[in-house]
């Protein structure tokens, strides 16, 4: 049962990147935003308050946090934008404040993380999210947005519309970012998911941006044939791109002047953990139950795999 809700109290997981710019905003704009931080960057926070460094605007503003040990029920929507390889921390983090009509709003890469989420809060509780932002966390705790892009596009995986969906977008309209609230959320998760995976199968199995790749004898025409693999994958499981989204990306994968690379390879080249199963892994075990054949997303779930054995070994 989905309540109307008058006032709506936000709970964002962290303040990093993207939650802190997203939630920074909104509570810039008036709502009532909380920030579930740990205890080092709660007094970052009090000493400094939230900065934001944007091309769209600088901002620092002074911002409510709570810590793990005193949080308790009482949100209407929790913000969530972990990495996919700390969902389970973060999962048992939000949990004290999900409530009997508490919403969680994801904003990961992929797909499969809804499936954590349903099956630990119930599927009329999760919401599903797309976040477009490129920022970051410095060490001095301020959040830099490093283009002048940043939107947020939300639904119910319903497809229906709800109170608290138009709730969260009355809020986000006057939060000085461009969000969307869509009728059809899992398409454009499917679609987002289908881009990702090419752009993050390819940029790390060549170790290359996409110019550098496509600027390669057979570096345009592997890129098109690793989309069209997760195209057919996406098509299988109900959910075809739309013919204008997917010109689009190809579009932005054989822009041979792009620097473009994904933050999975970034990962990488600092020795990092990654989303390599959550992203590139995913889709090839639904293109194996779906009898897809995807020989690109198998040599680049390989590498990946064989990159965390390397990483696990030292």
């Amino acid at each position: 049962m989905i309540l109307k809700i008058t006032n709506m109290k936000i709970l964002v997981l962290g303040a990093g990147g993207i939650g802190g710019y997203f939630g920074g905003r909104l509570a810039a704009a008036g709502a009532d935003v909380t920030f579930l931080v740990r205890p080092r960057r709660a007094e970052q926070l009090k000493q400094n308050g939230l900065v934001i460094k944007s091309p769209r605007g600088n901002l620092r503003l002074s911002v409510a946090t709570v810590l793990a040990e005193q949080l308790q029920p009482g949100y209407d929507l929790v913000f969530l934008t972990c990495k996919a390889y700390d969902l389970p921390v973060a999962v048992a983090a939000i949990a004290p404040a999900m409530g009997p009509h508490t919403a969680v709003l994801p904003a990961l890469n992929g797909i499969l993380h809804l499936d954590v989420l349903n099956g630990n809060f119930g599927n009329d509780r999760v919401l599903g999210g797309l976040a477009q932002i490129a920022a970051t966390l410095t060490p001095e705790g301020e959040i830099h947005h490093l283009s002048d892009f940043h939107a947020l596009t939300f639904g119910e995986l319903s497809g229906q519309r709800s109170p608290r969906c138009e709730k969260f977008s009355s809020l986000c309209a006057n939060a000085g970012f461009s969000s969307r609230l869509s009728d059809n959320i899992w398409l454009e998760l499917w679609e987002k998911f289908v881009f990702l995976c090419t752009l993050a199968g390819m940029t790390c199995l060549m170790r290359a941006s996409v110019g550098a790749i496509t600027r390669s004898e057979d570096g345009e025409a592997l890129m098109r044939e690793m989309l069209e693999e997760c195209r057919r994958v996406a098509a299988a499981s109900g959910y075809e791109p739309r013919p204008e989204v997917l010109a689009l990306y190809g579009t932005k994968l054989t822009e041979r002047s792009s620097d473009f690379t994904a933050s999975m390879l970034r990962d990488i080249e600092r020795g990092g953990p990654t989303e390599g199963d959550h992203i590139v892994g995913d889709m090839l075990r639904r293109a194996r139950r779906l009898d897809i054949e995807t020989p690109l997303l198998r040599v680049a779930f390989c590498h990946l795999q064989a990159y965390e054995a390397m990483r696990a070994a030292q």
